[in-house]
């Protein structure tokens, strides 16, 4: 169809995060007078609320059902977060467009501010991925990994419940102690208050995220949560957090994270797609990083973390390969050039492969169940 003729209809998950992500490709879409409509999907992932993304397919369960409607012809296109994307793809479906990535890394977020090596001995972070907590363990083989799930908002509500909730009942009882003793006598009238402010304008001095928080049941209390920072910024909580920035070179991010992909049948309206939407730093990048994957199979049941950075004539590319507990790796780092990222990123990627790389995927496979290697 021609991308100008009628509204294009564009395919989304349905969360508050895939929403807001998605909207921003469609204001760049009508800045450029594209008419555009978000369709909400309920993905296969979606449906599997209860289980860890690595056991929900080898890669693409929160894609495939996207995709599918968009070869069917009920979409025009699909937006997804490039992270989740399997590298394999159906022959005439392309990734029409690559928006500028935002930021890549991961972020340790904690109630207090404490960083990663603050942690006490033993302490429970939350992740659903196994490649931050292979990195986690690599780094500090004493904390307690612990499966987090649920959309971003869900995951920082439980990191924050028990803190906030312990806070919210000392100062309810602090001030009910205080009241009680102002009936009593007023001998000790000029006492200074515990508190400097009353439970109500604590309370409202709170983020929505801390509300919500207080209210929250939690089965698992985490000293820390892992997650990208690019979906704290999107969902705009970020300003409202603690939390540690970790070095994407050292603590190396999945590939293509922080980043989109609008994909399209392959003809015309891709071609449109990607006059408006790519970014050709960010394609080349994601390119050599999706490359790189693809060669050695990682895709979500196996520790791999890819980063590259285009800089001048090359890629400065670092890949890190874990075993689950972190106690094995095989990491490297390489400057491709961009003349030829495609193919050096390939070249790349078997010589990590016969330093152990596979190897080390291979087990991360053969230790899942059965039903986290089918593709659901």
């Amino acid at each position: 169809m021609n991308a100008r003729d009628s509204t294009l209809r564009l395919g989304t998950r349905g969360s508050d995060l895939a929403l807001r992500q998605a909207s921003t490709v469609v204001e760049t879409l009508e800045g450029r007078r594209l008419s555009a409509e978000l369709v909400e999907v309920e993905t296969t992932g979606d449906q599997l609320r209860e289980e860890l993304i690595h056991q929900l397919g080898t890669t693409g369960a929160f894609v495939r059902s996207l995709d599918e409607k968009v070869i069917e012809g009920e979409l025009d296109g699909a937006i997804h977060s490039m992270k989740d994307m399997p590298t394999d793809q159906p022959d005439d479906l392309v990734v029409a467009g690559i928006p500028q990535r935002e930021a890549p890394g991961d972020v340790l977020v904690t109630p207090d501010g404490t960083t990663l090596e603050e942690l006490p001995k033993g302490a429970t972070v939350g992740t659903s991925s196994l490649r931050r907590g292979a990195q986690l363990l690599a780094t500090r083989p004493d904390l307690t990994i612990e499966p987090l799930r649920g959309n971003v908002d869900t995951r920082v509500e439980k990191l924050l419940a028990p803190s906030r909730q312990r806070e919210h009942e000392a100062r309810v009882e602090a001030e009910a102690e205080s009241e009680e003793e102002e009936d009593e006598s007023d001998d000790d009238a000029d006492d200074e208050p515990e508190y400097e402010r009353t439970v109500e304008e604590w309370f409202n001095d709170l983020a929505e995220i801390e509300r919500r928080a207080l209210e929250r049941d939690v089965d698992t209390e985490y000293d820390a949560i892992c997650l990208a920072e690019a979906g704290l910024q999107r969902s705009g909580l970020l300003h409202h957090l603690d939390y540690q920035q970790l070095d994407p070179t050292d603590f190396v991010p999945a590939p293509g994270q922080g980043a989109l992909a609008v994909t399209a049948l392959d003809g015309e309206l891709a071609e449109s797609l990607h006059e408006v939407l790519d970014h050709p730093r960010t394609r080349v990048e994601t390119t050599v990083e999706r490359t790189i994957l693809g060669e050695l199979g990682g895709g979500c049941v196996a520790p791999v973390g890819i980063y590259s950075r285009l800089q001048g004539e090359v890629v400065t590319t670092t890949v890190r390969v874990l075993a689950q507990d972190g106690s094995e790796e095989v990491t490297a780092t390489r400057d491709i050039p961009v003349a030829r990222h495609a193919e050096a990123a390939r070249t790349f990627a078997e010589d990590l492969a016969s330093q152990g790389a596979r190897r080390l995927i291979d087990e991360a496979k053969r230790d899942q169940p059965d039903d986290a290697k089918r593709d659901r």
